[in-house]
């Protein structure tokens, strides 16, 4: 199975007129299937083999989809990179995929002229426009299955490279669309999650392809009065996204700008979405939102709140079918329902290891089972709630803290725009409780303020002893909180 043979008996089938939007007009699929057909011809000219991998740090663009056909049609692995990642980490993460050329986007010459220093092959490619000659490299091949080799730094900050198949692909997108009950035959997608990311690669381009659904694309989601506007102009009806730009939107409606009145299914991961919000997005974007979970590991999509009628508020919704999921303790028993314990899956859109790293697949896979490193319970009716990573534990006194519950209280407290909650060392308990808190600025809140909410609402041993207020919470590239660099203070 090809899912380049999937995409293309798509075009073949239909015309198809309103494939893809960029820029204020519609592509056919036709102009898509052409412009893939000569990046392949490209491709091959420039001794590009099978199993060869090539690096993209490109925003979403038609020139993205295009190479992403044409490099798995020349039987190659694509590699998407974040643009904005810097150039040493960028090179760290070239030099451990072995890539035959890196592509980027026209007008970066800072970043060409750093990779071709290195000896990478740089091309410099028009977002919606033909692909120029090159030279590739030579390079180690691997398995041409592979169809795409993510990065992830994860909670550890190392970069991991995790090779996803077409077969993982396509099951993936298959039983994600099956299991969408909501989902219309004439839905229209907006693909604005950054395409270098599992979630927006495949829920937000990839699925759309293969599942014959129109998408607008969006290089950026910033401002988000540009992402509310494309979803207007091109009559979005679907949109997949993190938290933080839900928040984003909400925030731009209610200061004046227009919501979107075709947007009918909202559905958000990559973090946790706060409850609160949901009557807000309910109340000005007229939708409720669809909760789901997955890591880069599963391709990614796990579960997911099938339908607006059997949501649960607060789930991340019930497992794709295919899927085996155990929940185990610290030792790898396996836990009674209802119970709290460490979440491990296996079933096809699994992957079988991470790249060029063995002693990691040894410790993260056992047998076919993949450890997702997240602490979760399934209820009776099978709906999955994240409880938090296996790494943000907090134990304070012998007792487990679940940040994300203090998060949640601590979300609740007028004057709170956000939070986030990390374990301190402490001579006598072993951790405490440490709240970064950024204001909303009306009421104004103290620490004081914050500790005695906290009394309110939570356990003696739950209650943060220390607050901090910042400006900003650290994120990653798709605008999720980073732990790791709150707990660096």
């Amino acid at each position: 199975m090809r899912l380049e043979e999937k995409i293309l008996s798509q075009c073949n089938r239909s015309n198809g007129e309103r494939a893809v939007w960029w820029r204020g007009a519609w592509w056919s699929r036709k102009v898509l299937a052409d412009l893939a057909a000569q990046y392949e011809t490209r491709l091959r000219e420039s001794g590009f083999k099978e199993g060869n991998r090539v690096a993209v740090l490109m925003p979403n663009c038609p020139a993205f989809l295009a190479l992403m056909i044409a490099v798995w049609k020349a039987g190659g692995t694509m590699t998407p990179l974040n643009l904005q990642a810097g150039l040493a980490p960028t090179m760290e993460t070239l030099v451990h995929s072995d890539v035959s050329a890196v592509f980027v986007p026209q007008g970066m010459d800072q970043i060409t002229q750093g990779l071709a220093a290195s000896g990478l092959p740089a091309v410099a490619v028009v977002l919606d426009g033909p692909l120029p000659s090159f030279q590739s490299r030579t390079c180690e091949r691997s398995d041409p299955e592979i169809a795409v080799l993510f990065y992830t730094s994860g909670t550890t900050g190392s970069p991991k490279g995790v090779p996803i198949t077409h077969s993982n692909l396509y099951d993936n997108v298959t039983k994600s669309i099956f299991h969408f009950k909501d989902l219309e035959s004439d839905d229209i997608f907006i693909n604005v999650l950054p395409n270098f990311h599992t979630l927006g690669f495949t829920t937000s381009g990839l699925l759309p392809l293969l599942g014959g659904y129109p998408q607008a694309i969006m290089p950026t989601f910033m401002p988000p009065e540009s992402a509310i506007e494309c979803i207007k102009a091109a009559e979005v009806t679907v949109m997949i996204a993190v938290p933080t730009m839900v928040a984003l939107m909400l925030g731009a409606i209610a200061r004046g700008v227009m919501p979107p009145s075709s947007l009918r299914l909202l559905v958000t991961g990559g973090d946790r979405f706060p409850a609160r919000l949901d009557a807000r997005t309910k109340q000005l974007l007229g939708v409720s939102v669809l909760e789901g979970y997955g890591l880069t590991e599963t391709s990614p999509v796990v579960s997911i709140n099938e339908s607006v009628a059997r949501r649960k508020l607060g789930t991340v919704g019930t497992v794709l079918e295919g899927y085996d999921v155990e929940v185990r303790d610290t030792e790898g028993e396996l836990l009674p329902l209802g119970a709290e314990g460490t979440l491990w899956v296996k079933g096809p859109s699994v992957f079988k290891g991470y790249f060029k790293a063995p002693e990691l697949t040894r410790e993260k896979i056992k047998g076919d089972w993949f450890n997702t490193g997240d602490v979760v319970k399934i209820d009776e009716e099978g709906y999955l709630t994240i409880l938090d990573r296996v790494t943000d534990i907090i134990i304070v006194g012998g007792f487990n803290v679940y940040p994300t519950e203090i998060e949640g209280v601590l979300q609740q407290m007028p004057g709170v725009r956000e939070c986030a909650v990390v374990g301190v060392e402490h001579p006598v308990s072993g951790e405490i409780v440490k709240a970064y808190i950024t204001p909303s600025g009306e009421p104004k809140v103290t620490a004081r303020d914050v500790i005695s909410f906290s009394k309110e609402h939570l356990a003696h041993y739950k209650i943060p002893r220390i607050v901090e207020f910042i400006d900003e919470m650290p994120r990653s590239s798709i605008g999720k909180i980073l732990k790791r660099e709150l707990r660096k203070n």
